[in-house]
């Protein structure tokens, strides 16, 4: 792993990272969940690293989109500010924090430096970061498999001819063996036969590194103490741990902006109203977590101290009742919509029309979580179907379906469309009446029958599955990849299509984008359909979206 300082920029590295990242987060999020014992067994550790992880993700591909002059340096900041920004819980904003630690270190090498001895002293200084980032440090927790593999990670690149891929994995080994003993430091742990839940994922972050710069996917450590369950169950007694009536009964976060002198006062006050105190950033904004049982005070700690804003308040009672209990603002919601992204206004009028919410999307425009999260919300719905579009935008909708499911109690599924017609032919057989899962799985169906393409113009000089193409050419598309180069649109559009009616259909949907403005095009286009094709029909729609003159679908 190349570092900035050293002047060898590695841009895709940090774009593999924070893929595989997330990617690992989410397959280990139910294990990680049901790990959770401590502080509280709220059963959210692995859904609040994967939404951290993920929001920083998100940030770092919003920040080099479609944009060839993209760094490592603006993807670094990136993610360190996405990470900030998403933090959810106590295991989230410490991950945050650890990351923020890394980040700065790296932003900081120099060219004399090692890549192994900046790695190893950015893993050392995230786990010093995470300790002073907690009121209370307890170990046997993930503040202790953090500096198992700080302090492997320092003696590995001491070694003669240590590389950055040696740190990590040395840290990696290091963090899974300190992960396996934490039962032995915690007594809730060993009590309930699990070993910590923030630990475990901070771990599985870790295997992710390794695994970006060696290849190898590590094997983990067992979560279950002599269990053989892919997900294990904590062994609580009747009545015991955490929920009692002694202990806080709200978690309180918010982002906080204000200046690093008041934040100790700040931290003072919070730490005197309840436990699981964790304030991490810098100037001039900063993430603030606590658990307490009068949220007012904790709030009003922060309006002392600087302007608090998205402020989020979790009851542990009904976070831990799940589905038993009802969100706030679940029981007003009804019924089933489908929420869209649209890359044109032609688009936006069809899917509406089609009764979805839109939200605003396209190339060099793709929506935010939190745009996808206010589009549920709107909806009003207590199901809601989302419909991505984009291929980049599927991962995105993933997280916002996930955020509306814990936050809001709501039932969302995403049907991973990749394409603007994929989200018409959906959305066509979509039915509200039906059973929430099998208009999901009729939707997702209908999408993966879809055979679409589509004709653009080459912005730039490149290599494609056709060939060469310069500035200029007309390219046709075939479920993403580049099939034909050539001069003429119409050309190119009828080659697309021959190769989508290859193996039959019945239907063909056409989409006039905004450089095709009179639809010259699209009715060429359909009446040569017609012509060479007559058993086959043909929809021709307005869709109004850039850098595509046209869109097509066969079904």
């Amino acid at each position: 792993m190349e570092v900035p300082g050293s002047g060898h920029v590695q841009l895709a590295v940090v774009l593999r990272f924070v893929d595989v990242a997330v990617d690992a987060l989410a397959a280990a999020r139910e294990e990680v969940d049901a790990l959770n014992v401590y502080p509280v067994p709220d059963g959210d550790t692995g859904t609040n690293m994967h939404l951290t992880v993920s929001a920083a993700r998100e940030a770092v591909r919003q920040a080099v989109a479609d944009r060839s002059d993209a760094d490592v340096v603006e993807a670094l900041e990136a993610l360190r500010r996405g990470a900030l920004l998403g933090a959810r819980g106590n295991s989230g904003v410490i991950l945050s924090e650890m990351l923020r630690a890394i980040v700065e270190r790296l932003l900081a090498a120099t060219s004399e430096e090692t890549n192994a001895g900046v790695v190893a002293d950015a893993l050392r200084r995230a786990a010093a970061a995470s300790y002073a980032a907690v009121g209370e440090p307890v170990e046997g927790t993930m503040l202790t498999v953090a500096r198992a593999a700080g302090d492997a990670a320092v003696l590995r690149a001491e070694e003669p001819r240590a590389r950055a891929r040696d740190v990590f994995a040395a840290a990696a080994a290091a963090a899974r063996a300190a992960l396996a003993a934490t039962p032995d430091q915690l007594p809730l742990l060993r009590e309930a036969g699990v070993v910590d839940a923030g630990g475990r994922g901070l771990s599985v972050v870790l295997d992710a590194a390794e695994t970006v710069l060696t290849g190898r996917r590590p094997v983990p450590v067992a979560t279950g103490l002599g269990a053989a369950r892919t997900i294990p169950v904590p062994h609580l007694a009747p009545g015991g741990h955490a929920l009692a009536a002694d202990g806080p009964s709200y978690e309180v976060m918010y982002l906080l902006e204000t200046t690093a002198e008041r934040v100790p006062e700040l931290r003072a006050r919070l730490g005197g109203l309840g436990d699981s105190l964790v304030v991490v950033g810098g100037d001039p904004l900063w993430n603030v977590h606590v658990h307490v049982d009068d949220v007012g005070a904790a709030i009003e700690a922060g309006i002392d101290a600087g302007r608090p804003h998205r402020i989020r308040v979790t009851h542990f009672a009904e976070q831990r009742a799940g589905a038993a209990a009802t969100p706030v603002g679940a029981a007003s919601r009804s019924g089933r919509r489908v929420v869209t992204v649209s890359a044109g206004a032609g688009l936006t009028r069809l899917f509406e029309e089609a009764g979805a919410v839109v939200v605003a999307g396209g190339p060099g425009r793709r929506p935010s979580t939190g745009e996808v999260l206010a589009a549920i919300e709107a909806s009003g719905a207590a199901e809601v179907v989302l419909l991505p579009n984009d291929e980049a935008s599927v991962r995105v909708a993933e997280v916002a379906a996930s955020t509306a499911a814990q936050d809001l109690g709501l039932r969302v599924a995403v049907v991973p469309t990749i394409a603007q017609v994929e989200g018409l032919a959906a959305l066509a057989v979509h039915e509200p009446g039906r059973g929430f899962d099998r208009d999901v799985r009729e939707m997702t169906a209908t999408a993966r029958h879809v055979r679409q393409g589509a004709v653009t113009v080459a912005a730039r000089q490149a290599m494609t599955m056709a060939g060469p193409c310069e500035p200029g050419d007309v390219l046709g598309v075939v479920a993403g990849d580049f099939v034909v180069v050539g001069s003429d649109a119409f050309d190119v559009a009828t080659q697309v299509l021959d190769r989508l009616l290859a193996s039959g259909g019945e239907l063909v949907t056409v989409v006039a984008g905004v450089d095709d403005p009179e639809g010259s095009l699209a009715t060429r286009v359909a009446g040569w359909l017609e012509e060479q094709h007559p058993t086959v029909e043909v929809v021709v729609y307005d869709g109004g979206q850039d850098r595509y003159p046209l869109l097509v679908s066969v079904e």
